[in-house]
């Protein structure tokens, strides 16, 4: 992964909150993986956090590249989302396959689909307790704070209730 594609990612989510006017700041910070580490730096609540899962989907007659975005508090249920999709099972991509369809490390996936087979999807839930949400966006060092309904309407995700209960 080079670095020079994260700041081409970054640099295509700042052009498209920018296009459509969203509401959002960029925190620069040191590179950290974690969640919960990176929550802190930002002074934002772990369950703001936006989670991205590079999945596919099989079964039925279905192979689909899902993004899925999920609240940073809560565990993907993957076999519930597979069945949302009429398919019926679902696992997480390779790292290969990751950086093939995000163009981003583990980590710094932002919440944004910019491939044309990759099918974005997101739990209601990550946008019902905050009015804000926060990922990395491309680089592990810059994270965005950006509104949650400007969110919704750029990039208009399927909702599928599929964290764990």
């Amino acid at each position: 992964m080079s670095h020079h594609q994260g700041h081409v990612i970054h640099q295509r989510i700042i052009d498209l909150l920018d296009t459509h006017h969203a509401r959002y700041r960029v925190v620069e910070h040191e590179a950290v993986g974690k969640c919960e580490a990176v929550s802190a730096i930002r002074q934002t609540a772990l369950g703001q956090g936006a989670k991205a899962l590079v999945c596919h989907v099989k079964g039925n007659g279905q192979r689909l590249h899902v993004l899925a975005i999920i609240a940073a508090d809560k565990q993907a249920d993957l076999s519930k989302l597979a069945v949302s999709l009429g398919g019926l099972k679902a696992s997480l991509a390779s790292p290969v396959e990751v950086d093939k369809l995000t163009g981003c490390e583990f980590g710094a996936i932002p919440p944004f689909s910019f491939h044309p087979e990759l099918k974005l999807v997101a739990d209601p839930l990550l946008f019902e307790r905050f009015d804000e949400i926060a990922f990395n966006a491309g680089l592990l060092t810059h994270s965005i704070i950006m509104n949650t309904q400007d969110y919704l309407r750029i990039t208009a995700p399927t909702l599928i209730d599929f964290h764990r209960i």
